[in-house]
């Protein structure tokens, strides 16, 4: 199957400008201000394709120039066993993941190959190596989508995390991974990135700046929306950089402009893994900038809960669309989960829904449980939890798995010329 490129132009969220996309742009070039940029679609009514187009259904809302192999929508169905334990009669499940009886097969096992399918689909350049940092899943998600479609790819990432490169097969060499050593985390990893983006013959990916990432993660409300038939009344997430909820938040507002999913701006109620809440204490203080933190504490902290993709230090929360926006646009409010309750609550997900789900997706379970008890939610309110990465147990236990080790780590002082050089002599 082939698919047309998608017409789109980009919205600079500040001051309100519309722009083509000249390439492989992350910003508005003539913005006075900081400010995400938004893509704008030429369809205003989106029109949903067969599920054989895997995410690519969504190809109407997704900035992307051609159909990659391998994709996999995310799946929604409702609730029975955990609405009942949590009095909801409303509660939609979107999952993302290995479930093969819900129809649903991310090698993977992470929302994240949503991101990847979509980035790399928007790629339209042949001359630049393509560099993702990652905290784990997304690292995996881009190794797995850019080995099969050949894509040349240097992924970085916290040695400490280097268990989350777990591949059903093994990975194309056009697939390069380097790592900050133990003792680092995702915050070090990003900057390792950015030293080797300092070379031009590599080209960051971009994260949250990146349209396609943040589109590409919308489809969990598109896929929600679609099989519902309305805007749900609240959304619940984990999140480590904010990115998804900020996706969750834009696809909202294209359903509305849609037109036929109702009038209902979500309650975006996004959750952090204790003891590293930068987000949830800043949201809780009404402030707008995170709360100052000594750079070695974070670093600690990170380093200390249960879901280690949740650890972004500099994540996109101030910023013009950035999540804080998101949340006061959207009346929302933020979570927090103790790494016992996580595992309380995968556990508890496992037990009433049949499937393994990851640390972060306990975390977001666990504070739509507290959002029952508090009142934050209405027992007849339609309610999408987003379980971002679930299956991998299944997964792994019907597959032979083979662990992707680095092909060079740098400590944190390495100069952009060094790190460069010895990344341009494994290609």
């Amino acid at each position: 199957m082939k698919i047309d490129s998608t017409p789109y132009k980009l919205l600079n969220i500040a001051t309100g400008r519309v722009f083509e996309d000249s390439g492989w742009m992350m910003a508005d070039p003539q913005s006075p201000t900081p400010s995400l940029i938004r893509a704008e679609y030429g369809k205003k009514e989106i029109q949903i394709k067969e599920d054989s187009y895997g995410i690519y259904k969504f190809a109407d809302w997704l900035p992307i120039h051609k159909m990659l192999k391998g994709s996999y929508a995310p799946a929604t169905y409702k609730s029975q066993a955990l609405a009942a334990h949590l009095g909801l009669e409303n509660l939609f499940i979107t999952f993302n993941g290995w479930w093969p009886e819900r129809g649903i097969e991310m090698q993977t096992c992470s929302f994240k190959e949503t991101e990847a399918f979509s980035v790399c689909a928007r790629l339209n350049f042949k001359d630049k190596i393509l560099v993702v940092s990652s905290a784990g899943n997304t690292a995996r998600a881009f190794a797995r989508v850019c080995s099969e479609n050949n894509i040349p790819i240097v992924i970085t990432i916290p040695e400490e995390n280097i268990f989350a490169m777990w591949f059903a097969e093994e990975l194309n060499p056009c697939v390069k991974v380097i790592c900050t050593p133990k003792g680092t985390d995702y915050f070090d990893a990003i900057q390792l990135g950015d030293k080797l983006c300092q070379d031009s013959s590599f080209i960051a990916e971009g994260g949250a700046k990146n349209v396609a990432r943040r589109d590409g993660m919308g489809t969990t409300v598109l896929s929600a929306a679609a099989f519902i038939g309305k805007i749900p009344d609240a959304y619940f997430q984990a999140v480590g950089s904010g990115t998804g909820t900020i996706a969750a938040y834009e696809a909202n507002l294209r359903l509305l402009a849609d037109g036929r999913f109702g009038k209902t701006t979500m309650r975006l109620i996004p959750s952090q893994n204790e003891p590293f809440t930068p987000m949830y204490d800043a949201y809780m203080a009404d402030s707008r900038a995170l709360l100052p933190m000594d750079e070695d504490l974070a670093r600690t902290r990170a380093l200390q809960i249960g879901a280690p993709v949740l650890s972004n230090r500099k994540p996109p929360y101030s910023v013009t669309g950035g999540l804080y926006d998101a949340l006061k646009a959207s009346g929302g409010t933020m979570k927090k989960v103790t790494n016992t309750e996580l595992r309380e609550a995968c556990q508890l997900f496992e037990k009433l829904e049949g499937i393994d789900i990851y640390s972060a997706a306990g975390v977001a379970v666990k504070s739509l449980e507290k959002a029952v008890a508090k009142g934050t939610v209405k027992p007849q309110e339609t309610i999408m939890l987003n379980i971002t990465g679930g299956g991998e147990k299944r997964f792994k236990s019907t597959h032979k798995i083979y662990q992707k080790q680095p092909d060079l780590i740098f400590p944190i002082d390495a100069t952009p010329e060094e790190i460069a050089s010895k990344v341009k002599a494994l290609f």
